[in-house]
């Protein structure tokens, strides 16, 4: 249960048989060469799907703070099983084939997940508890030390003995008893410290407990790597975690093909095959899958291009059959122009957004000012209220989405149950319109009369840069001078190059929906709160949301939440992004939905009808 950071384009599909030039295979004996014909007839039996996607993936574990990204979701969506996912109807569903899960009392609340027997990872080592059990070690983060920031980066400052997972889900954390695994070894026990609401969208699989056993400790052995790596959990073995925390935390990035498989192992119906650095990621047919979600193609080929109208123009060309971009004007009239193609417009999960640096020495700073906090809070306020929302909106989406508004909340999307209640009163009022002559009296107030704004989004995304260039006109009337940061890198750049941005324009995609689910962007510490930001009554509140189970509750609170935001002048929303998905008729089984991973969504059931 998370929010994701989402790239600059989205994705775009094709279906066409291919040769399996990715897979190896032992080479042919002496007289065993395959002919010709042969060779065309295997060819043509394979299908590939290729899917083009706008930012590469980065990192294979996307449970750290620096892996949280689409990016890197889409792919683990391809090769990891799961207790339980999303369908169609945005219904979260277990999946059995896997393993499940069951809660066996509510006080304390108690829930005991089950893996299946005979699954198994790609490399042929069966999954049980050992990987259960370093999840929670990982994403409950009661086990790390105290760790140290750069005061410039942001990234933390890990010692060799220091234990820290670089996670944590704020759910997760009140499993702080160690979990109890069944004497089978199949079973993983979570006791809760008290109840929480979103219980169910709250813990599931991440990665294997042998390979990062083989990474941190150097222990070959898939079982004595399990075997030591509960050991050392069970035991709070402190010199024997931080190695497995530091394997854990960085031992998954990657941005190309690993020299050792164990880095990239799948549970589900694919396995990464080959994967060459900003062009393109192969997966394929898992063999030691066995769960309801085998693939009806063979492979599937993720292509990686920052710009939506390359992609428009390969679907023209035939080269590519399904779209999902962050689309411009021009891009869904190109869309809508290519015959054969079936273009569906809507809403989706992703919410445009600027959040600015509050511990960086910029302008939004308190240090920046003697330690001052109203003062940068004014400076904050003052930038906040020279977004051109409304133009925003007017220019680059009404022309997708005729009814598009502003959204006015962080937490509830428009149309949800509680949103015309939350934006009466959460204060998002104060910034109903562009107001240069209150920015302005802001800064004379405080004393600062010009300020420099780092400005970071996807340099590639058209729609971004348009964005800029608004916000930039918009606010140097007020004496800001918004510097275009633009970098395609802007993913990695949020919490690792925190000293090189002052402002952030990207979009949150959900991933569930979970009540607590924006918890992270906002608590002290959170693993999305990139900023420093940190309200102590927002935590205090976020953890009364935790244990409310009253849907008026959870309303009520949440409002307390926003309002407290807009007051810090903590950012500000623009805009719920305009789902607009295209593909050619002969494709089947294709089923976006709104939630992340979106277009991928059902992969499962994709055919080529032709």
């Amino acid at each position: 249960m998370k929010i994701r950071r989402f790239g600059a384009v989205g994705a775009a599909v094709a279906v066409a048989a291919l040769a399996l030039t990715a897979c190896t295979a032992a080479d042919p004996g002496e007289g065993d060469t395959p002919t010709t014909t042969e060779t065309e007839s295997a060819e043509a039996d394979v299908t590939n799907v290729t899917v083009g996607w706008n930012q590469p993936m980065y990192s294979y574990n996307e449970d750290s703070d620096h892996g949280n990204a689409t990016a890197n979701a889409v792919i683990q969506y391809l090769t990891q099983a799961e207790f339980a996912y999303y369908d169609a109807n945005l219904e979260l569903v277990q999946d059995t084939s896997f393993g499940t899960y069951e809660k066996t009392s509510d006080d304390p609340l108690t829930v005991t997940y089950t893996v299946n027997d005979g699954i198994k990872w790609s490399d042929g080592t069966p999954v049980d508890a050992s990987d259960l059990l370093l999840q929670w070690a990982a994403i409950s983060a009661n086990l790390n030390d105290e760790v140290t920031f750069d005061e410039e980066t942001g990234e933390a400052i890990v010692a060799e003995n220091q234990v820290f997972f670089a996670s944590g889900t704020p759910g997760m954390a009140l499993v702080s008893q160690t979990p109890e695994i069944s004497e089978d070894g199949m079973s993983l026990t979570l006791v809760y410290d008290k109840p929480f609401a979103d219980w169910e969208s709250n813990f599931d699989t991440g990665l294997p407990a042998h390979a990062t056993a083989k990474l941190g400790l150097g222990i070959e052995d898939p079982q004595e790597g399990k075997d030591a790596l509960v050991a050392a959990i069970q035991d709070n073995d402190r010199a024997a975690l931080a190695s497995i925390a530091n394997a854990w935390r960085t031992g998954f990035d990657f941005t190309s093909t690993p020299s050792d498989p164990i880095m990239y192992l799948s549970t589900g119906p694919y396995v990464l095959s080959e994967y060459v650095e900003n062009q393109y990621l192969t997966v394929v047919k898992n063999p030691e899958y066995t769960g309801d979600h085998e693939g009806k193609v063979d492979q599937i080929t993720v292509r990686y291009n920052e710009d939506p109208q390359a992609l428009v123009q390969a679907l023209q060309n035939g080269e590519i059959d399904m779209l999902a971009p962050q689309a411009t004007a021009d891009t869904l009239a190109a869309l809508e122009a290519i015959d054969g193609i079936t273009v569906k417009t809507g809403i989706d999960s992703t919410y445009e957004h600027v959040d600015m640096q509050m511990t960086n020495g910029g302008p939004f700073d308190a240090a920046t000012y003697g330690g001052d906090a109203e003062k940068a809070r004014k400076v904050r306020e003052a930038f906040i209220k020279t977004i051109p929302r409304q133009a925003i909106i007017d220019s680059l989406i009404k022309p997708l989405n005729p009814d598009a508004e502003v959204r006015n909340s962080f937490i509830l999307t428009p149309g949800a149950p509680g949103y015309d209640d939350m934006v009466a009163q959460n204060g998002s009022d104060a910034y109903a319109e562009v107001d240069i002559e209150g920015a302005k009296a802001l800064l004379a107030e405080v004393g600062v009369t010009a300020v420099d704004v780092r400005f970071l989004y996807g340099a590639s995304n058209v729609r971004r840069q348009n964005e800029y260039t608004l916000i930039q006109e918009s606010a140097a009337q007020a004496g800001f001078n918004v510097i275009n940061g633009g970098n395609d890198d802007w993913g990695s750049m949020l919490d690792q190059a925190t000293d090189q941005y002052d402002a952030a324009l990207f979009g949150w995609q959900s991933t569930s929906t979970a009540v607590t689910e924006s918890d992270a962007n906002f608590r002290t510490g959170g693993m999305n709160n990139f900023y420093g930001y940190s309200n102590p009554a927002i935590d205090a509140l976020f953890d009364e949301l935790q244990v409310e189970t009253d849907p008026a509750e959870q309303i009520r609170i949440q409002i307390e939440v926003e309002k407290l935001l807009w007051a810090d002048a903590f950012g500000t929303t623009i805009f719920q992004f305009p789902g607009v998905n295209a593909w050619n008729s002969e494709i089947s089984g294709v089923e976006p939905i709104a939630l992340s991973p979106t277009i991928f969504y059902g992969f499962w059931n994709w055919e080529k009808t032709a």
